[in-house]
């Protein structure tokens, strides 16, 4: 375990966090939440959004999977999403809505700005973004898909964009 440099919980709170947030509307699945939060612990984020019927911690489901990371990762609780975005718009972030809607645009063309501060809201896992949400976003990114779906898991899709994003910006310890 020394070998992984893991940091501890009181380091990680300490240090630098990369400038994405995590928004999320309306998820259901305790399971999904707690996934959010180890890809925002994984990647050092700082810190996610829950809205409307989602879950907060403490909540056993969510620990399940979490495995801890609602001990490290900031979080915030707002009842209503467009509560939460315009919060964000005032401290300076870029609201981006990961949804499948007319003038989306690929996640591979998709070309964030170094010192952007991002956050990435992502909806319900039946009705997606909440539509008075969406009215507020300053863009739209979906995942290519190609099978008969069309349609990935939400906290699967939290790990695709997070991942292409930070690699697209390199972010130390990204080579």
């Amino acid at each position: 375990m020394s070998e992984l440099n893991r940091l501890t919980v009181e380091e990680f709170k300490a240090s630098e966090k990369i400038p994405v947030v995590v928004v999320l509307d309306n998820i259901r699945s305790l399971n999904n939440i707690g996934s959010v939060f180890r890809t925002a612990d994984a990647f050092r984020l700082a810190g996610i959004i829950l809205c409307g019927i989602t879950a907060v911690p403490p909540h056993r489901e969510i620990h399940k999977t979490a495995l801890g990371a609602t001990e490290s990762v900031s979080w915030s609780y707002y009842e209503r999403t467009t509560d939460a975005i315009k919060q964000m718009i005032d401290e300076g972030y870029r609201i981006i809505a990961v949804e499948q809607t007319e003038g989306s645009i690929h996640l591979n063309n998709f070309h964030p700005e170094p010192g952007w501060k991002l956050a990435f809201l992502f909806g319900n896992e039946v009705n997606g973004i909440d539509e008075n949400a969406l009215q507020m976003i300053h863009e739209c990114i979906e995942i290519p898909q190609f099978g008969t779906k069309h349609s990935i898991n939400v906290s699967v899709a939290v790990g695709i964009v997070i991942w292409d994003v930070l690699s697209k910006l390199k972010f130390p310890g990204m080579k």
